[in-house]
């Protein structure tokens, strides 16, 4: 019987992490969780996609749904009118593991996301049926955030659940709940770009460590009640270089 949870923070493609951090996770007694963002940027998106994917299906895990599967999602569905907003945001990355280097030299966005749904049956199937909040206990997983100008936080908007920043961070959690959500790297809520640790305040927790750029991965493990211990893994391998995005991005 699982009495705990482990959640794990925002991977963005870094692998070797990933699979680091996994050896903390006790199968028979804990329920996994993975709080979004597992591709774009990073080491290998694809290696995590199709590990998070045999996680789900085999192991139970709960996959909640980030941003980056959005726009992933979006592409493939629309892939001429969300190209550059994907390329912008590391979804070059994610498309040249699943197909390969030069990619976007070779074929049109259209052509693309036609060989991804061709090669990968599986993966837009798995994007769509993602859910967009988690709730175990006393605590509530969600990607982004909530709403917390709703009387009730499941009234949240699906995008503000994956997308969600300020007012989130900043407002008074009245919802009775513990928040733990990613998408926002710990180093900018602690506003000073360096501390990757968990962040903690009013009820909320964000574990995003920033992995992808630096930071660390970040995994916590829960009762019903209480935070009962948190890993912390620094990243000292891959690094994303950041130059390979546009400056006009739309940040994480």
């Amino acid at each position: 019987m699982r009495t705990e949870l482990f959640a794990i923070g925002d991977i963005h493609g870094q692998i070797t992490l990933f699979k680091e951090m996994l050896t903390h996770w006790n199968e028979a007694t804990q329920q996994l969780l993975l709080i979004g963002d597992l591709g774009d940027r990073g080491e290998n998106p694809k290696a995590c996609f199709i590990l998070a994917d045999e996680l789900v299906n085999k192991k139970g895990a709960i996959w909640i749904k980030g941003n980056h599967e959005e726009m992933l999602l979006n592409f493939l569905e629309q892939p001429e009118k969300t190209n550059d907003r994907y390329i912008m945001n590391g979804g070059l990355k994610t498309l040249e593991t699943l197909l390969h280097e030069g990619v976007e030299d070779e074929y049109s966005p259209t052509e693309m996301a036609m060989l991804i749904v061709g090669r990968y049956p599986t993966l837009k199937q798995r994007l769509t049926s993602l859910p967009l909040y988690y709730e175990w206990g006393n605590f509530v997983f969600v990607h982004a955030g909530v709403d917390l100008t709703k009387k009730d936080w499941k009234q949240t908007s699906p995008r503000d659940f994956v997308w969600i920043r300020e007012p989130f961070h900043s407002m008074k959690n009245k919802t009775g709940k513990t928040i733990v959500f990613g998408h926002t790297i710990t180093p900018s809520l602690y506003g000073d770009n360096q501390t990757s640790d968990l962040w903690i305040k009013d009820n909320k927790i964000g574990i995003d460590g920033g992995a992808v750029y630096g930071g660390s991965l970040l995994g916590v493990v829960f009762d019903k009640t209480t935070m009962l211990k948190h890993y912390k893994l620094v990243n000292n391998g891959y690094v994303w270089d950041t130059k390979r995005e546009s400056k006009e991005k739309i940040k994480d």
